[in-house]
């Protein structure tokens, strides 16, 4: 194929791998815009990606030959619109719609003979419909969370799979189904109404939550963390909350995210051992991110309308994010903070970690009626960290015995290599 005002490129072309790297970064970065473009144009999700999915193949070959694009973008958008045209004469299917599309095509080449940028606000509406379409209700839980890394995020398959520590047959079988299931019940390019909006806003923000908090402290494997993957929620979140900037979850969302990533340097010692709060060394922590996180905690706040759960787990992230050590933090507050947490979003974990912040306000006796109940009660069944918490404010109590017995429950119950070596050592009292 001849390059086009579109594919300008540099003087000289970049060798194999810098052109790789190059259609990596522009995948990456532009994948929604670019798949969300294509849905809109051609009717159809799945069919959209195959076209994004062809047009890399076609820069993977051209590039290293041709140079990289100026625009990589519009290139790939570009190459991908004129496969849908040729499909569509393959099967004798040349009606208004292919007209319309070539007629786009070739306004935009005019438009790109003056190499302008890519415009990011020209496909924003097409990339939040797109992330409905990937977070919709017909879908799984695990199938939002690998069409969302996936058509949102510009994860490979194989990047996924590694995330998430699943095989990365398992991870395509799921891209697959669910682009099967949004086609057989004709999910529509569209935003949602209003009567629906709240409610598919929240799948949205509980699979960024999902996605961030597996980051955080992985559920199974060899690694305590995958900041990588905390790291990629965070982005997308900051997109969702530019396409949206009135919704004040997103904010919250996006303020907890941020105050709580910035503990990550100090997390985990030399040889990838966690490090707990208590023993981490608070200057290595990102201030930058404590910066961002209060911001959007507080432009959360302007829009109104009282903390909802994001924000009330935000404010709490802020009052570790802002003391100088364990000793200076507002236990008092963070207590309160829980209390109304568990008030708006009332859950056993909530309750488990309102315990340990009442063991450090008011002393370890109190804490342990808190999590007594919570073992009375049969909640959290096979959570470690109850008994681990037990075990803690039994070691603090004295109880060294019981407290090393609880440790040794918690190490069976924990799906994390890293995390069960650390219960192990404090179960044989080292």
């Amino acid at each position: 194929m001849t390059d086009s005002p579109l594919s300008e490129t540099a003087r000289s072309a970049p060798d194999t791998g810098a052109a790789e790297r190059a259609v990596a970064a522009v995948w990456r970065i532009e994948s929604a815009k670019i798949v969300g473009t294509l849905t809109r144009l051609v009717g159809d999700f799945g069919l959209a990606e195959d076209l994004a999915q062809e047009a890399l193949i076609d820069a993977l070959a051209q590039w290293p030959v041709d140079g990289v694009p100026r625009n990589g973008a519009a290139w790939l958008t570009a190459v991908a619109k004129r496969k849908a045209i040729d499909g569509w004469r393959r099967r004798e299917r040349l009606d208004e719609r292919m007209a319309l599309l070539a007629h786009d095509l070739e306004r935009e080449q005019d438009q790109a003979a003056d190499a302008l940028p890519w415009d990011p606000d020209a496909v924003d509406d097409d990339v939040l419909r797109l992330i409905f379409i990937s977070c919709h209700p017909v879908l799984s839980r695990e199938a939002q969370v690998a069409l969302t890394l996936r058509v949102v995020g510009g994860l490979s398959s194989e990047e996924i799979a590694r995330a998430f520590l699943v095989p990365t047959a398992t991870v395509q079988q799921r891209i697959v189904r669910a682009k099967k299931t949004l086609a057989a019940a004709h999910v529509p390019f569209e935003m949602p109404s209003r009567e629906e909006h709240a409610a598919r806003l929240g799948a949205i923000l509980g699979v960024l939550y999902l996605i961030f908090n597996e980051g955080h402290s992985a559920s199974s494997g060899s690694d305590w963390m995958r900041p990588e993957l905390s790291i990629e929620a965070i982005r997308l979140c900051r997109v969702l909350a530019a396409l949206m900037p009135r919704e004040r979850d997103v904010h919250s969302l996006l303020a907890l995210m941020e105050l709580t990533a910035a503990r990550f340097p100090a997390r985990l010692d030399a040889h990838g051992d966690p490090v707990l709060l208590a023993d981490q060394d608070r200057r290595r922590w990102e201030r930058s991110r404590i910066s961002r996180g209060q911001a959007a905690l507080a432009t959360a706040d302007a829009l109104g309308g009282g903390r909802s759960a994001y924000g009330l787990q935000a404010a709490i992230a802020e009052c570790h994010a802002v003391a100088a050590s364990v000793q200076d933090t507002d236990w008092d507050r963070i207590v309160l903070l829980y209390e109304a947490l568990g008030r708006i979003a009332p859950s056993p974990v909530v309750e488990l970690n309102r315990a340990a912040a009442v063991a450090m306000a008011t002393g370890p006796a109190s804490a342990l009626l808190i999590i007594d109940a919570l073992s009375a009660a049969g909640s959290l069944p096979g959570y470690h960290l109850l008994p681990a918490t037990r075990g803690e404010l039994l070691l603090r109590l004295g109880r060294t015995e019981e407290a090393r017995s609880e440790f040794a429950t918690a190490a069976a119950l924990a799906g994390n290599d890293r995390e069960r070596m650390l219960l192990e050592a404090k179960a044989a009292g080292r």
